[in-house]
């Protein structure tokens, strides 16, 4: 992973050459619509304010947890007993990527949702609120933390969440033999390049026309670099939307034109 430090630097540099986050000089009608509707659109579609009011509750909360890590590890706090608050203040975006989220999917209501990485739900809250009619189907490896998710979604009442455990490279699979195509992915665990190129070839069986997936922190490491950079690469990807921490990447067939897009968020 990159030091705190370089991680600044490549923030720093992205934010300086990144696309207007308000759409100024963006000549794509669907990086425009992008921009107007998934990452500015805060009036029409905002989340229930509970999930917050929960994230922020969490990054107080001074629960010690045994953590089984089968990722990449830590940047913060690379041992394996950490506080729910350390888990909240690390692991778990700031509320507007989640809120980003949280518009994709009411706007998208995509069908099939799954999410590799649950860690304390908050993101799979989002993901949930905003498609209610539809059950999200999410995978932690860590037992401790898949536990407190669990409690946090009977807190926030939301009972169209299917929560697995296990190591990803076990579970995945099984879930999308059950699953006729996958509408939106969002992989947020295990940040390595084999890893990573895996799980995207095996969504990647299951796209269609609409399916987007989403990855976390595809500048965390050169391993993640690496990855984003082959997946953008794709023949089969038509789009991708880069916001540093997050990487959109759609399949349009209709985008005669390859697009690629970092945009300033």
């Amino acid at each position: 992973m990159y030091s705190s430090s370089r991680l600044a630097l490549k923030y720093l540099h992205y934010y300086r050459t990144a696309y207007n986050g308000k759409g100024h000089g963006m000549h794509s009608p669907f990086g425009f619509r992008f921009i107007l509707d998934v990452l500015n659109n805060r009036q029409q579609l905002q989340p229930p304010p509970a999930i917050d009011a929960l994230r922020e509750e969490l990054r107080n909360n001074r629960t010690l947890l045994s953590i089984e890590d089968l990722g990449a590890g830590s940047r913060v706090q690379p041992t394996k007993q950490r506080t729910v608050a350390q888990l909240a203040r690390a692991a778990v975006k700031p509320p507007k990527y989640g809120q980003v989220l949280y518009r994709l999917a009411a706007l998208h209501q995509p069908q099939t949702i799954i999410e590799l990485g649950t860690s304390l739900g908050i993101t799979t809250a989002y993901l949930a609120a905003a498609v209610p009619g539809t059950t999200v189907t999410t995978i932690e490896g860590s037992p401790a933390v898949r536990a407190v998710a669990q409690r946090n979604f009977e807190r926030l009442g939301l009972r169209n969440i299917r929560s697995l455990g296990g190591n990803f490279d076990e579970v995945l699979p099984e879930v999308l033999a059950g699953a006729t195509s996958v509408d939106l992915a969002f992989i947020d665990g295990n940040h390595r390049y084999v890893p990573t190129m895996d799980y995207f070839s095996q969504l990647l069986g299951k796209r269609h026309n609409d399916t987007v997936l989403v990855f976390d922190d595809i500048h965390w490491s050169e391993e993640m670099e690496r990855a984003w950079t082959e997946i953008k690469a794709h023949p089969a990807v038509r789009c991708s939307i880069d916001l540093f921490f997050l990487g959109f990447v759609f399949f349009r067939q209709e985008f005669h034109e390859r697009q690629h897009f970092t945009i300033r968020y």
